[in-house]
């Protein structure tokens, strides 16, 4: 299930609040836990894989060690129903052709390419409506006042 909240956003991104014309209700995702490493391999495991959890970590990290030196190679790498992750570049403008070199790259971007299990998730998906995070922290502040004045009464 995904949980999601809901927040009112200008309907053009990038503009600053104060040039806001149009505002809209739109629904945010809220993540509910975020796992390391450690225990996404444990959760691979816990799917009957054949290897333990050390054997699924050290895969996934010389995957990660793998696929980034494939990305500094400039090459794409399929990794099948997952999808495809290629380097894309950042880059500031030359006005002539002839005056842009390596010190216009501003940044190297990994970029995925979903594959088609993870194209849109819409149809899998199940949906929760939850507070907002400020309204979560808002109301944690309100419980914590409330239990500093009971400690005092």
């Amino acid at each position: 299930m995904i949980n999601y909240s809901i927040a009112i956003m200008g309907t053009k991104p990038g503009t600053k609040k104060s040039d806001i014309l149009e505002t809209k209700a739109y629904g945010v995702s809220q993540v509910r836990e975020v796992l390391d490493l450690s225990q996404f391999a444990k959760h691979i495991t816990d799917h009957g894989c054949a290897y333990d959890r050390g054997d699924v970590a050290a895969i996934l990290v010389k995957a990660v060690d793998c696929l980034r030196e494939q990305m500094l190679a400039g090459n794409k790498v399929i990794l099948g129903e997952l999808g495809g992750f290629y380097p894309e570049l950042e880059t500031k403008g030359a006005v002539l052709a002839e005056d842009f070199n390596a010190t216009n790259i501003l940044a190297v971007k990994v970029r995925w390419m979903p594959g088609k299990n993870f194209n849109n998730l819409r149809n899998d998906a199940t949906f929760q409506l939850v507070p907002t995070r400020a309204s979560q922290a808002e109301a944690n502040k309100e419980i914590k006042n409330q239990e500093t004045i009971q400690g005092m009464e």
